[in-house]
């Protein structure tokens, strides 16, 4: 994989998905961006990459990263403020990602779920194993009108023996978003493999960034400067581009 990049790349062109609708660069709430600076640094880097619109989804998980409406809010603002003093114009907006425990299942119950485009929400669970309530939070999702995605499927690598599951969450209302390094390999062979699987049977609704830190971003440029790799982000019409 490593040599293959080595051999004419180009430079990464994402602009055909025009939206990135997971990451984290807002300063300092979650294991993403730490400060103003580093959150300018993936912005930019990101706006380069191609993208016309960027939608922050930081954590929120109780034991972890205990967010709410108003800390994500906060981070939002001086983010902003910051950017204009800066002069950088791009078009920001701000959600969450929801891990799905007791605090999410609250949100839930209260509507009081931070949404994004057509009434979206970004959820996620532990990559050991399929948390018990799954398909339960799934259904009460669909039927308060939201739409639930599921973040980095191939990511849950028990499915590998179930790859079914992947159809089967789409026909229960729940789309699916992939991270762009997956398709790299960065996460590991097996989550890579998954990806591709999952693009090949047209199963994947939003490719995601996943951004947390300047690595991510290097990496990215470097992976999505091959043309092998350009040409599955280009091989579809993703969801990305209505938000």
């Amino acid at each position: 994989m490593l040599n293959l990049f080595k051999r004419k790349s180009r430079v990464a062109d994402l602009s055909s998905l025009g939206v990135d609708m997971h990451a984290h660069w807002l300063p300092g709430i979650d294991d993403g961006a730490q400060n103003l600076e580093e959150s300018v640094e993936l912005i930019l880097g990101l706006k380069k990459l191609g993208y016309r619109k960027l939608i922050a989804t930081p954590h929120i998980y109780s034991e972890y990263y205990p967010n709410t409406k108003a800390t994500i809010q906060d981070a939002y603002d001086r983010l902003r403020k910051h950017l204009e003093e800066k002069g950088i114009e791009i078009e920001l907006e701000a959600a969450a990602e929801y891990f799905m425990d007791e605090q999410f299942e609250e949100l839930l119950q209260n509507n009081q779920l931070l949404t994004f485009g057509d009434n979206y929400v970004l959820v996620e669970m532990s990559f050991y194993s399929e948390i018990p309530k799954l398909q339960q939070y799934i259904f009460q999702l669909c039927a308060k009108g939201y739409r639930p995605i599921l973040a980095h499927p191939e990511r849950y690598i028990y499915y590998a023996r179930e790859f079914e599951k992947y159809q089967q969450f789409k026909e229960r209302g729940c789309l699916l978003q992939v991270n762009l390094l997956s398709l790299t390999g960065h996460y590991g062979k097996p989550v890579q493999q998954l990806a591709q699987r999952m693009l090949k049977d047209n199963l994947v609704d939003f490719l995601g960034t996943d951004m947390h830190k300047v690595s991510h971003l290097d990496k990215l440029k470097e992976a999505f400067g091959h043309p092998k790799l350009q040409k599955w982000v280009e091989q579809k019409i993703y969801l990305n581009a209505s938000l």
